[in-house]
């Protein structure tokens, strides 16, 4: 059983995956939404509560993302607001990814502009 429970928390993720749900309750709580997706996904079309920041730019560093108040990353799958939110952890942030991200968003009808 020790065995198990070390590799458990060897490999656990340092971040949080939420629903859409759960990141309209972050949020309404104070949350930011970050969007990591490429300039031309931003364009077409965004959650109206987000701010843009590449994946790129935070790789290259924290891009003014305040430490402050939880994180949330959205891509268009999920797949890069996961590696966004493991960056994010790894640097102390509450970090947490959209499971499903902008496609998921739409879907679930939330407002797009």
């Amino acid at each position: 059983m020790g065995l198990i429970s070390s590799l458990k928390k060897t490999f656990r993720k340092p971040y949080k995956t939420v629903s859409v749900a759960g990141a309209k309750e972050l949020l309404a709580s104070g949350a930011i939404l970050i969007d990591v997706r490429s300039a031309q996904e931003w364009r077409s079309g965004r959650a109206p509560q987000a701010r843009y920041v590449p994946l790129e730019k935070l790789q290259a560093g924290t891009a003014g993302v305040q430490k402050t108040r939880p994180v949330i990353a959205m891509c268009q799958s999920g797949v890069r607001s996961a590696s966004a939110a493991r960056l994010l952890a790894g640097k102390g942030y509450e970090a947490y990814s959209l499971r499903g991200g902008m496609s998921a968003w739409r879907q679930a009808g939330e407002p797009v502009r």
